[in-house]
Parts: structure tokens; sequence; C-alpha cells
């Protein structure tokens, strides 16, 4: 039905035009935007200014071919009272870009970088909370379709009484792009 490929936004030229003739199906380019934070993206070394990504979004969109951005929820070097900040920043500026769909990562450990990164505290994996109100920030403003990546989502800090039916819930709002009804815990006392 669709055909879903991921570029650099450097990559997005004639040879994604040529390509998106050749299908039988709507082509949808997945791009990492990453962040919006001014100073972030480039400490990440992406090789790519946002200019850079909005016009490849722009290209996208002059040539009929849908957008995906993926954005992560709390990069290195944001702190966690700015993550959920610069993650509505980011899923606003992929759907001004022209985004029909938004994949929210929550950022993790594991690959030596981001471990050395959390050694030196620049990095600290987000908290469950932070991705839950960014998914139903991004569901709420209706502009295009929202997801949380969930693989190894067991690596985001949770209440151990709550974090499954917790992880059920964003499996579920990822489904039916709909709010759920928040879950209650006596244990920690959330009600997310």
């Amino acid at each position: 039905e669709r055909v879903i490929v991921e570029s650099h936004p450097s990559l997005i030229g004639d040879r994604c035009v040529q390509f998106r003739d050749m299908l039988r199906a709507p082509l949808e380019v997945a791009m990492g935007l990453e962040t919006v934070h001014p100073t972030v993206l480039e400490r990440l070394n992406k090789r790519m200014t946002i200019k850079e990504f909005t016009n490849a979004a722009k290209r996208l969109r002059e040539n009929a071919i849908d957008l995906r951005v993926f954005i992560l929820v709390q990069p290195p070097f944001v702190p966690q009272d700015e993550a959920l900040y610069w993650t509505q920043r980011s899923l606003d500026y992929a759907f001004d870009s022209g985004a029909t769909a938004a994949t929210l990562i929550p950022t993790r450990a594991g690959n030596g970088a981001m471990d050395h990164l959390m050694q030196r505290g620049d990095f600290a994996p987000p908290k469950l909370e932070t991705v839950e109100d960014a998914l139903a920030y991004g569901l709420g403003i209706k502009r295009g379709r929202v997801f949380v990546d969930l693989w190894d989502i067991q690596q985001v800090a949770a209440c151990p009484q709550c974090r499954e039916h917790r992880f059920a819930r964003l499996a579920s709002m990822n489904q039916s792009q709909q709010p759920a009804d928040p879950v209650q815990c006596d244990a920690c006392g959330g009600h997310r």
C-alpha cells in the first residue's frame, strides 16, 4: 500500500523523485530531524542544519512525497526539565514542514557513545512520563500521525508496579491515534 524509506536530508534530490515514479504505491520518506534545539542538533553530529532539513522537506512536498519525521525524546545535552518542551517544539516544526507522521524515539544508552555521554553527565534516558506527555501532545495537536518507538522501551525508567500497563497504553495510543485513559497507580501515585 505504501513504500517507506529512510533517508538523510542531503540525499533528497532527483533520484528520490525518479524512485517515486517507478513505484505503484505512494512513497513516504522518513528523515531524522532529531531536535530543533538551537545548539543540540550540531552537537549530535547529524551533519545537517535545520535549514537543510526544511529544504529537503519542501522538495518532498513539492513532489507529492509524504514525509515521516524521527524525533528524539531527550537527546544528549538536553536537560530533563527541558526535554518535553523541545520534543513539543520539534513536533510542531515537523508538522510545519509538512510531515504526515512523526515517530518519537526515547533516546537510549547502550551503543558506547551514549554510555560515555551518560558517564560525563551529558545524557540521561527520558522518564516514561516525558514520553507519555510527548505522545499525548502530538496526538492532541491533531496535525498528523504520531507514534512512540516502543523498541526496548523497558530501558525508560518507570515504576515497576505500573510500567507494563503504561507500555500497553502507549501501544494502544500508537494503534488508535487517540489518547487513552491514564493508568492509576497506588505504588507511585501516578495518574499516567
